[in-house]
């Protein structure tokens, strides 16, 4: 085996320790994907002549961000976590990154969560400031694949939501078999690539709602596929040989579908109007 086989045996999750605090290179990272996605948001905003001016995409930004955290953390604990009934009888225990006096951090979340806490932040933020929501959704829509890459590179670090085995060269020693490099799989097909697909088609769309609804189809596709690779959560398993993550992203894909199918159609009426 060469190095890369054998980099988790040689890999320290924790970047640094202060004051006895580990600080994992997960953490880092998902530091990071906000930050870029912030930037990207902010650059595509100006290139795109989004009518949003900074004060109010700094305060947007606090919205949407507030969302994700929430949706993703409260989405993996109603979706995946096995001890559910546990923080629901316990909710203050959710973001608590503490265990018996030690210092843990906070690990699980889910995207798709993070899809329903982005929304709801994104609502919020529209009705109390007079906003299209749609409009809104859209100027953030191509930075956030940006921001994925970095949250699955971050998955990748911390040694977490590791692929099914597999007998090639690029696999990954994991608990004495190799392994897909599942999340690199996902940063390029989910982040970078989904980022390619709606960087060249962003300026030919006419309606308000397209650019987020295609991300979130195009995500979704990627996502289905990248499964094929992902081991799936042992708690959960498979259902009938597809996994939790493959059945939320048809969901997602058909939700998709529907949504721009409306919007077309709204829009359509609008201009006969």
């Amino acid at each position: 085996m060469n190095n890369w086989n054998l980099i988790y045996q040689h890999f320290d999750r924790v970047a640094i320790n202060i004051f006895g605090i580990n600080i994992y290179w997960y953490g880092i990272c998902y530091a990071l994907a906000l930050v870029i996605a912030f930037l990207g948001i902010k650059y595509f905003i100006k290139k795109d002549k989004y009518p949003i001016n900074n004060n109010e995409l700094d305060i947007f930004f606090i919205y949407i961000e507030i969302g994700i955290i929430l949706g993703a953390r409260i989405g993996y604990i109603l979706i995946y976590d096995p001890n559910t009934v546990h923080y629901l009888l316990h909710p203050w225990e959710i973001f608590n990154p503490f265990a018996n006096g030690k210092f843990v951090g906070i690990s699980g979340m889910s995207y798709h969560g993070a899809v329903f806490g982005f929304i709801t932040g994104a609502y919020l933020y529209a009705k109390r400031y007079k906003k299209s929501v749609l409009l809104l959704m859209d100027s953030t829509a191509i930075a956030l694949p940006l921001g994925y890459i970095l949250g699955r590179i971050g998955n990748f670090l911390n040694q977490e939501l590791v692929g099914r085995e597999t007998d090639l060269a690029i696999g990954i020693l994991v608990n004495d078999k190799l392994v897909h490099p599942s999340q690199l799989y996902e940063a390029f097909l989910e982040g970078f690539c989904v980022f390619i697909i709606l960087f060249f088609i962003r300026r030919r769309l006419k309606y308000q709602g397209e650019l987020i609804g295609l991300y979130l189809f195009f995500y979704s596709i990627a996502r289905f596929i990248a499964e094929f690779f992902r081991e799936a959560d042992s708690q959960i398993g498979y259902f009938y040989g597809i996994s939790m993550g493959q059945i939320l992203s048809i969901i997602t894909i058909v939700i998709s579908i529907i949504f721009l199918f409306i919007i077309h159609k709204k829009s359509i009426k609008k201009q006969q109007l």
